[in-house]
């Protein structure tokens, strides 16, 4: 998703109120809103494909599969910040609130060129202070690639190119092929 520039200030009670009628979504960064752009048919099947593969890979419990409509709530700095990720994957019992989930496991964001810089900086220096979250992966929508980063492996990438490789979600038990994530895209 892409910001489109516009910003206004707001308290989080407002924001989430508006949110609630707003017919677009906004993310929220300390007291900033930012309107966000709609995806495009590649964003959205990639999204789709790699959240119907982990749901049902999830189908007999041990975690919930939201998908870009469902948004993220950090406070970082005694700041909150509101995400929409692209993928999140929620364990934590804990993570009852039906407007925002606070203890993902797993998050996905798939990339454009207008929000890569801002996926592979800003959101990444935000997630790994998730205490929960274990894998964040970016998915490219241009190309052939998925980067994967663990806690496990104190956040180092591990970039896959090749249809047949194989993303694994160690924190799941989950594999998928990035001939799956791309199913109907054309990189």
């Amino acid at each position: 998703m892409e910001a489109t520039g516009k910003s206004i200030s707001l308290s989080v009670e407002d924001y989430l109120a508006g949110e609630l009628v707003s017919r677009e979504r906004h993310e929220y960064l300390g007291g900033v809103v930012y309107a966000m752009a709609g995806a495009t048919e590649m964003h959205n099947l990639i999204s789709l494909n790699l959240a119907f593969a982990l749901r049902n890979h999830l189908r007999a419990g041990g975690g919930k599969v939201y998908v870009a409509d469902v948004k993220l709530r950090l406070e970082i700095s005694r700041e909150d910040i509101f995400y929409y990720p692209d993928v999140m994957v929620v364990c934590d019992p804990r993570d009852t609130d039906p407007g925002f989930k606070q203890f993902p496991k797993v998050l996905v964001e798939v990339l454009s060129p207008q929000t890569e810089a801002t996926d592979r900086r800003e959101k990444f220096l935000s997630y790994i202070q998730i205490p929960t979250l274990e894998e964040y992966i970016l998915v490219a929508q241009d190309r052939s690639e998925v980067t994967v980063f663990r806690r496990a492996d104190k956040w180092r990438p591990e970039i896959l190119h090749l249809p047949e490789e194989q993303l694994r979600v160690k924190s799941l038990g989950f594999a998928v092929s990035l001939d799956l994530i791309y199913e109907g895209v054309k990189v």
